[in-house]
């Protein structure tokens, strides 16, 4: 009981300094601070875009953000002066400095809704965007293991499991109770071998009636979906590998295959080979130093990571280790977006670019 009241102690303290330094860097934009020091341009991380679903626990909110929440991104930007522009131009802008700061929007993942619901947004404002697609996803052999544990958590009120000290029985009867587990369940994914355990793990979800299979069908975009969708002239499909592992943490020749079997994939779905890439995960713990030079030699032009900053004129000489803002669904204020896409945060927190 000590240790679950301590985990969402450290839940809720940590969105709260997170608040806190978020609001000090909208003051600090709103006074002009960051035109001193912000960066060439932003680029801007984003998964689900969808209406809220209440649901009995969430433990991936931080991966959706709501239509209107986007609308007031785009229109805060242009407010603000910024060129909305394709990944793929990046390179270019880089080396052609302009007056005025640029942003971009990557989605990761796939997912129907980036569809259904943001292209209408990025429609009605003209604004590009970059979807970056595994192809595991989009052929239906591959789960997307954080979803299957969220619709298995929120499906019982017990579970039995082994999460690294035998088997156990696992209360899942409150809110609070269910994100404890969801956290313990990824760090077991983080630690052991990642094709296993999402295997042990999509055989747990079976045998309680989840099909992890059909989770993949319902959220993402298959192959048929995914090249009508590249015809759109917005629209510019990405590479996201093959099977959506961690990188670093596979043998080198595996972690080409992945990036190179995308790319050519993705040549074969829609006509044309994907000059961008987004490293599954895209931490500093999922990747190895040697990534961004497999994205190099895999023919990519530019990838990107999840690792928090601005991208700075430095970032020319190293364009496959870009790094992305997350519009992250707990912090859906429109007065951070001017804040994150100066980089103040990234200051306070003593964070720098290459």
């Amino acid at each position: 009981m000590r240790n679950s009241i301590d985990a969402l102690w450290r839940r809720r303290l940590r969105r709260g300094l997170i608040v806190c330094g978020l609001e000090a860097s909208a003051l600090l934009a709103r006074a002009g601070i960051g035109k001193r020091f912000g960066g060439a341009g932003a680029i801007f991380a984003l998964h689900h875009v969808r209406p809220v679903e209440q649901r009995p626990s969430a433990p991936n909110r931080h991966l959706e953000i709501t239509p209107d929440f986007l609308e007031s991104v785009i229109c805060r930007l242009a407010q603000e002066g910024y060129d909305v522009i394709r990944l793929e131009d990046v390179p270019q802008r880089l080396t052609t400095p302009q007056s005025r700061p640029f942003a971009c929007f990557t989605l990761d993942d796939g997912y129907r809704d980036n569809r259904d619901h943001a292209l209408p947004v990025f429609e009605r404002h003209g604004v590009p965007f970059t979807l970056f697609v595994t192809r595991g996803f989009a052929e239906r052999t591959h789960s997307i293991w954080w979803e299957t544990l969220a619709d298995l958590l929120n499906a019982r009120t017990r579970l039995r499991a082994d999460l690294g000290r035998g088997e156990e029985d696992i209360n899942l009867s409150t809110a609070k109770a269910r994100l404890d587990a969801f956290d313990r369940f990824a760090r077991r994914l983080r630690q052991g071998d990642e094709t296993e355990t999402v295997a042990w793990l999509d055989g747990l979800a079976s045998r309680h009636g989840i099909d992890p299979l059909e989770i993949t069908r319902r959220l993402t975009l298959d192959g048929g979906e995914l090249a009508e969708l590249a015809r759109h002239p917005l629209v510019t499909l990405g590479a996201h590998t093959l099977s959506h592992r961690a990188l670093g943490r596979l043998a080198e020749d595996e972690s080409r295959a992945e990036m190179q079997g995308s790319a050519d994939w993705l040549a074969a779905l829609t006509g044309r080979r994907p000059a961008t890439l987004a490293y599954p995960y895209g931490s500093a713990a999922t990747l190895s130093a040697r990534e961004p030079d497999l994205a190099r030699t895999a023919g990519f032009t530019a990838a990107v990571t999840t690792q928090p900053g601005v991208v700075t004129r430095a970032h020319a000489a190293q364009l496959t280790a870009l790094p992305r803002i997350s519009l992250n669904g707990y912090y859906q204020r429109p007065r951070y977006v001017t804040a994150l896409a100066a980089g103040i945060p990234f200051r306070l927190t003593g964070q720098r670019a290459p």
